[in-house]
């Protein structure tokens, strides 16, 4: 959490080109919730986050800067659809579980922490287990000289474990039966901790023998998790998980247009989109939230919400809602320089992973600079002519030029194939300029 608002541009500037504006605002949100955290509480407690609108066509990078955010930060961090959620009372996901989603994440990222503080204990407890399979303890009654004998075969032992060595041995294990919980976001606390108590009820029951035949490297993996569950005090990880998700949660809410009730839809095309907005009030205004493990407030919680907004528009939301987010950014449509850009300077482009799919095969893929402007060009003209879907197109665009060489691939291994700017224009002049071609291929 301790980027400056530089560092974190700088990491979006790697996968995103372009939508400075929307990385600075995102990337001072995220400054003020660190610039909170170093205040003492009182004043602390008094400072609402900024909830961020971001409205933009498709394509353009808003659920790309979400995904980068969700990698980059150690915080708890969801992405959601709102169009996925319905009004209490239809059918659909309930508006408070996206609150113990962020729960749940929070928790494995607090569990992941722990886990590794705890490395070198966990993977003793994990060697030693395996170890005693290997090598049976002496009798009691051994003598010394045996017991000697015995410590260095044990030493020995515990380093050919370690070093992998012993992998493919079979040892027989007896595995705890590991808790199974319960972690449906949708269901209410109290039912979850009914099908818990259940499920403890029939693993009692369930009297089967837990002991299986696994090689070693098997068992490392199933014994790593038992080390958990026993060297890691489960009640301070959830304790510190909703102290994180409370004071340094973040909720992007993607597709927030598709709740907005538009004039063209006449109000009452679906009744429960206003319902969701009016659902949603609570949670990113403040409340209590329970979740199984706690009650979480949603006071401190920072929400970026996206849409196309191409039927409605933002003034289209209940107007409590529209005040909950009162940072506003346009994300600029893409440009062919900007699609060129996309091509050419992001990390992992797209270029690069067809490169580097067909040299699977044996294949070189080359692309020349002036059939890389062409694509851009060509691809910008596609989204000019019919529906703007922004950088999406350029998947389509580089499917058709590749089809042919990707289906016949193995043909071609050991050669290096070099993608011309004839090539392209070939392959995708008429079917951009013919306006029925262009929907359907396109």
């Amino acid at each position: 959490m301790d980027l400056t608002p530089k560092e974190i541009v700088a990491y979006l500037d790697k996968y995103v080109i372009g939508q400075n504006s929307a990385k600075k605002t995102i990337a001072l949100a995220l400054r003020t919730r660190y610039r909170r955290m170093q205040l003492d509480e009182t004043l602390r407690n008094e400072i609402m986050p900024k909830n961020i609108l971001m409205i933009g066509s498709t394509g353009v990078g808003k659920t790309e800067i979400s995904r980068r955010l969700a990698k980059m930060m150690k915080v708890p961090f969801i992405k959601v659809e709102a169009s996925k959620y319905t009004e209490v009372g239809f059918v659909g996901r309930d508006v408070e579980s996206m609150i113990r989603d962020l729960v749940l994440n929070s928790i494995s990222i607090v569990k992941a922490e722990k886990e590794e503080e705890n490395k070198e204990k966990i993977d003793n407890y994990v060697i030693n287990r395996i170890t005693e399979k290997l090598l049976p303890p002496l009798p009691e009654s051994a003598s010394e000289s045996k017991k000697d004998d015995y410590q260095r075969l044990l030493e020995a032992m515990e380093k050919r474990v370690e070093s992998g060595e012993m992998d493919d041995k079979i040892i027989q294990l007896e595995i705890d039966k590991i808790h199974v919980e319960f972690d449906d976001s949708n269901l209410p606390p109290e039912m979850a901790k009914v099908q818990e108590s259940f499920s403890k009820v029939f693993a009692q029951i369930n009297k089967e023998d837990n002991k299986k035949d696994v090689t070693v490297k098997d068992a490392k993996a199933l014994l790593r998790q038992e080390a958990a569950s026993k060297l890691i005090d489960t009640t301070s990880i959830n304790a510190e998980a909703l102290r994180r998700a409370e004071n340094g949660g973040i909720i992007f809410l993607d597709e927030i247009d598709k709740i907005a009730l538009s004039e063209k839809s006449q109000g009452r095309n679906d009744p429960s989109k206003e319902g969701v907005q009016r659902d949603l009030l609570p949670i990113v205004e403040g409340s209590s939230v329970s979740t199984k493990y706690g009650t979480i407030n949603t006071d401190h919680i920072l929400f970026i919400a996206a849409g196309a907004f191409h039927v409605s528009k933002p003034s289209d939301l209940i107007p409590e809602l529209q005040g909950r987010f009162p940072l506003r950014v346009e994300l600029e449509s893409l440009t062919e320089e900007t699609l060129y850009q996309i091509l050419t300077q992001t990390d992992n482009s797209l270029l690069k992973q067809y490169e580097a799919l067909l040299s699977v095969e044996g294949v070189s893929l080359k692309f020349d600079d002036d059939a890389i402007r062409s694509m851009a060009k060509l691809s910008h003209r596609a989204n000019e002519l019919t529906e703007d879907i922004g950088a999406r197109r350029l998947h389509t665009v580089l499917e058709n030029i590749l089809e042919e060489i990707s289906f016949s691939a193995d043909e071609h291994q050991g050669e290096e194939i070099v993608i011309t700017s004839e090539l392209v224009h070939e392959k995708l002049d008429e079917v951009v300029e013919d306006d029925d071609l262009s929907r359907y291929i396109l």
